[in-house]
């Protein structure tokens, strides 16, 4: 079984990411905040990591330079999860080191495909 970190602030959207994951068979972690998310990555050492780019403290792009700085969790894939929703900002985030992108409002088809390919 696969496992998923959601780091994520908004307890609404965690809730729903979990539950759509879990209801596809996958393990899940939830940290609500980077500096929480990279213990859990680094000790627990999932699948994928789905990162909220917009978080208290330290924000999704500066945990992804973290993770891949550190040996044990920079193979991890890391997806970024925004409602920044244009085209340049998709761009920023890939070019970043982001393994993919998710809008939000979350689609909760789209959601577990883009999981699947990532983990394939």
């Amino acid at each position: 079984m696969s496992t998923v970190l959601i780091i994520e602030d908004n307890p609404r959207n965690l809730k729903l990411v979990r539950d759509v994951l879990n209801f596809r068979g996958l393990a899940t972690l939830e940290a609500e905040n980077a500096e929480d998310g990279l213990v859990l990555a680094s000790t627990e050492q999932p699948d994928l990591v789905l990162m909220d780019v917009q978080l208290p403290g330290i924000d999704g792009v500066e945990a992804l330079g973290r993770l891949r700085a550190d040996p044990r969790t920079r193979d991890i894939r890391v997806i970024a999860v925004t409602a920044f929703a244009m085209k340049a900002d998709r761009d920023r985030f890939l070019a970043a080191g982001f393994d993919g992108y998710l809008e939000k409002p979350i689609d909760v088809r789209r959601l577990p495909e883009t999981v699947a390919e990532m983990l394939a």
